[in-house]
């Protein structure tokens, strides 16, 4: 155990995930014939906190939808979770809402949140800790798209359960949907279970009001992008020559984020230099929706089989739990 673990009385598992070359990504991105940025690099601390108030807008649906069905349905889906669980959850973050299911699951075997940003990952365990002393959390580091070994936990469980909040799911392409489920499937192993957070296909006016908000948030978070890259790669961006713009693709089921050039431009990244088109557009995230039967396929293809499925009045968002198939 390191000194840090020591001070923080929690022992950390890290697999010394490696540093993404951010330049190297981006010059990538933006040299392709349709330029595009890993959605990965808002999350700087500015990102973060913007991200924040976006799960607080009126339009933003997805947040308050899925903590409103977790209060509604909390103790049918710790019956389902059952006794002496595992519990995994896939990019922990802070644990927000992991701390419904902490709060309210029965001789819990223990809470495995796992992190690619190590700091992060460690102050969010240290508070879990302080906040459930009688609930054993083993932090681990890892990139969650790559494989990983689970930590041994002192009372050995019945069962192993990923947890995989939010709508993030959405934000991976199919093909590494269906990468990402079939890993949760073998770290669920037989027996296990995965539950999930999934963002349902609506009206497309909900859905581009949620990504183009009156306020302004959205556009304020797409754009810090840029300015993290002029502050971190000493890039050149103007932010006042792009601006945001989601759209939703209905071929491919989907909201895309873009930031669209309002001038013919040069972007100069260290030694590279980026030209720019008049109305030319940065791909920079995509959110897919799930019709049921759609996720359920994917699953299938995964080894899951959903055994229950939670939703809002509306339709807008679901809970679903899955099991390992077989």
């Amino acid at each position: 155990m390191n000194n840090d673990t020591q001070v923080l009385d929690i022992e950390l598992q890290d697999f010394h995930p490696p540093r993404k070359d951010m330049l190297a990504d981006v010059i990538r991105g933006l040299t392709a014939d349709e330029k595009w940025l890993s959605s990965m690099y808002f999350y700087d601390e500015r990102g973060s906190q913007l991200f924040d108030e976006i799960c607080e807008l009126p339009e933003y649906y997805p947040t308050r939808t899925e903590l409103a069905i977790m209060d509604a349905n909390i103790g049918e889906m710790c019956d389902l979770l059952g006794p002496r669980c595992m519990l995994v959850e896939f990019g922990s973050g802070s644990s927000m809402k992991t701390r419904t299911l902490l709060e309210n699951m029965d001789d819990l075997a223990a809470y495995v949140p796992v992190e690619i940003s190590r700091e992060h990952l460690l102050n969010s365990a240290q508070q879990l800790h302080e906040q459930f002393p009688g609930i054993e959390v083993l932090p681990v580091c890892a990139d969650f798209t790559q494989d990983f070994a689970l930590p041994a936990a002192a009372h050995p469980p019945l069962r192993t359960v990923v947890y995989f909040p939010g709508s993030t799911i959405g934000n991976f392409d199919p093909d590494d949907a269906l990468d990402l489920l079939g890993r949760m499937a073998k770290l669920a192993g037989s027996g296990g279970g995965v539950l999930i957070g999934v963002d349902l296909e609506k009206d497309a006016a909900i859905l581009e009001r949620a990504y183009n908000d009156a306020a302004g948030v959205t556009a304020q978070f797409n754009l810090n992008i840029l300015e993290r890259f002029n502050r971190e790669l000493r890039a050149d961006f103007d932010l006042d020559g792009f601006r945001h713009k989601a759209i939703w693709n209905p071929e491919r089921h989907r909201i895309e984020m873009h930031l669209e050039s309002l001038r013919e431009q040069s972007v100069k990244i260290r030694d590279h230099v980026i030209p720019f088109r008049q109305g030319e557009t940065i791909h920079t995230e995509s959110s897919y929706k799930f019709t049921l039967p759609r996720f359920a396929d994917l699953a299938a293809q995964a080894g899951l089989t959903v055994e229950h499925v939670w939703t809002d009045d509306r339709s807008l968002f679901s809970v679903q739990y899955l099991v390992v198939s077989g």
